[in-house]
């Protein structure tokens, strides 16, 4: 039976490999950059970012349940190692830290944590991905222009060298370098047309950029329009394998015991396992095939990732929305994409480091810009706008929060916003009502909602209270309902001895013992009202 199972998996590996191949040459050439930009950024070693992007690779994707999910260095965390190093003295210390956060992952999946990354509002996940797209294009074009202040891959709107994305863009208007900005327009025509002949297509427009970005500026050579080294991508030389093995960094264990150890540690495990829940519910969204990924098992091959990194030497990774939407973009199937990047990414650095240190990084650059638009297309917003104000309101508050901050701090101002619009969708809705009227009499039958909680209090409470007074006859029917608030009951039994004394009929149907516990998760899906209730309104005393 196992020999069945294994049999099966490498038909289906074999099959998808035409699509996951030159999507994972795609990925490789986004990641490069990254992991070296991240890596410098973050005051490590440039060989940490690319061990970072290697072991997400090789390791976090073969034990990941996200097809389409890819895990390296993040530039969220870039000021948190960045300080994390600077306050802990050593860079065997931070890895220490590393290690002990990939240990926290690991608990919190095996604690079912990840669950919480089903209950991201979909407003918000949508604008988290238009964000980053919006983000991804202000960002790159700098570097488009020739313009390299700026770490490659940066996405917070305050930069570490002071300045904001704004002011690097007009910046980078005032520096443009010519022969950069060629590349750059060339690079972008190939991407758009390419995929168009067909008898080509074999090939992946990506790896076709760098291959003319790397002959033109070899054409450039000794020309003002010659890319100077330092805008060039840039990774350790490895000469001897005795080398290589030098790269390696261990963890210092004697510094277990210091208090600031933990808090560094704890800081990265929740910020890291956030953006990881987060890519992760973005990357099922973009996926054509709509596969749910596990949650709790992505933390831990997050966890184990870390702890993996952090032994060799590298930066803490997470699961990163750049990447992942590029693998999607390019046509990845499955997680074997993610794989081969990180093989590549190794293979670089062992092989042709010489080759791959003569790319320049505006060919980069206009591979992103184009992600950056397939992320944040005018059609998005349309369809947004289309579901309604609540929906629509989040979604530009997320978009807005997050380019102009950064991505945590523009989630969390986005998930504010979006539980205000269901809380107050929420007691709006409390239930329905039927109104009938026989000889004379008039009846009126409340239909109670499936999950009726304290914050409907108010509104059944004013909707109760103020019923037409030559209504002679009230139902209220809770069959429908899995869970009623006792302080619900206690306003409809109040309700109740009221209207008695007004000579009035009531009925309680179903109400008592609803105590099931009630299932937050339909406040943040969107749920179809029953057809055959009307919505009530509060109704004013006559």
């Amino acid at each position: 039976m196992l020999g069945t199972r294994f049999s099966a998996f490498f038909k289906v590996a074999k099959r998808d490999l035409k699509y996951d191949l030159p999507a994972s040459v795609v990925v490789f050439l986004v990641a490069l950059p990254l992991c070296l930009g991240i890596a410098m950024a973050s005051g490590a070693p440039l060989f940490a970012g690319l061990l970072t992007g290697i072991v997400g690779g090789l390791v976090v994707a073969s034990i990941s349940g996200s097809q389409l999910s890819v895990s390296g260095p993040a530039a969220g965390l870039t000021v948190i190692v960045f300080g994390a190093i600077q306050s802990l003295g050593s860079y065997h210390v931070f890895l220490l830290a590393v290690v002990l956060a990939g240990m926290i992952q690991l608990v919190l999946g095996m604690i079912k944590a990840g669950t919480i990354g089903n209950y991201f509002p979909s407003a918000v996940i949508e604008g988290m991905l238009a964000a980053i797209g919006i983000t991804i294009i202000l960002k790159q074009l700098p570097h488009a222009l020739g313009y390299d202040a700026d770490f490659f891959g940066d996405e917070s709107f305050k930069q570490l060298d002071g300045d904001n994305t704004l002011l690097a863009i007009k910046a980078a208007f005032g520096a443009i370098h010519l022969g950069a900005t060629i590349i750059t327009a060339l690079s972008l025509l190939v991407l758009i047309y390419w995929p168009k002949l067909k008898k080509l297509s074999i090939v992946p427009a990506p790896l076709m950029v760098v291959v003319f970005a790397v002959l033109l500026n070899i054409a450039f050579k000794g020309s003002k329009l010659e890319i100077d080294p330092k805008h060039l991508v840039e990774i350790p030389v490895v000469n001897s394998f005795n080398e290589f093995l030098g790269l390696f960094q261990f963890p210092d264990f004697t510094a277990i015991v210091n208090y600031d150890v933990w808090i560094v540690a704890f800081t990265i495990a929740i910020v890291a396992s956030l953006e990881t829940l987060l890519c992760i519910e973005a990357v099922d969204k973009l996926d054509p095939y709509k596969r749910v990924s596990p949650t709790n098992r992505e933390l831990v091959a997050q966890g184990i990732g870390n702890m993996t990194t952090g032994m060799l030497g590298g930066l803490p990774m997470t699961s990163v929305i750049v990447r992942s939407s590029a693998n999607v973009n390019a046509g990845g199937k499955t997680r074997q994409s993610a794989m081969f990047h990180g093989f590549w990414l190794l293979l670089a650095l062992l092989i042709i480091p010489a080759i791959i240190n003569m790319i320049p990084l505006a060919c980069l650059a206009a591979i992103l810009l184009v992600t950056g638009y397939k992320l944040a297309k005018i059609p998005l917003f349309t369809r947004m706008y289309r579901r309604g104000l609540d929906q629509f309101i989040p979604f530009v508050v997320t978009i807005l929060a997050i380019v102009f901050t950064d991505l945590l701090k523009g989630v969390g101002i986005g998930m504010v916003v979006a539980i205000f619009y269901i809380l107050r969708n929420n007691m709006r809705n409390p239930f329905g009502y039927d109104l009938e009227e026989s000889n004379g009499n008039k009846k009126i039958k409340v239909y109670l909602s499936e999950e009726v909680s304290f914050l409907n209090k108010a509104a059944i409470q004013q909707s109760l209270y103020n019923l037409p007074k030559d209504v002679t006859h009230i139902i209220v029917d809770g069959t429908g309902s899995r869970f009623i608030d006792k302080d619900v009951v206690q306003v409809i039994k109040d309700f109740e001895q009221n209207a008695l004394s007004s000579g009035k009929r009531v009925e309680l149907i179903d109400v008592y013992d609803k105590r099931e516990a009630p299932n937050i998760h339909h406040l943040f899906k969107k749920i179809q009202p029953r057809t055959r209730k009307k919505k009530i309104k509060p109704i004013k005393q006559i």
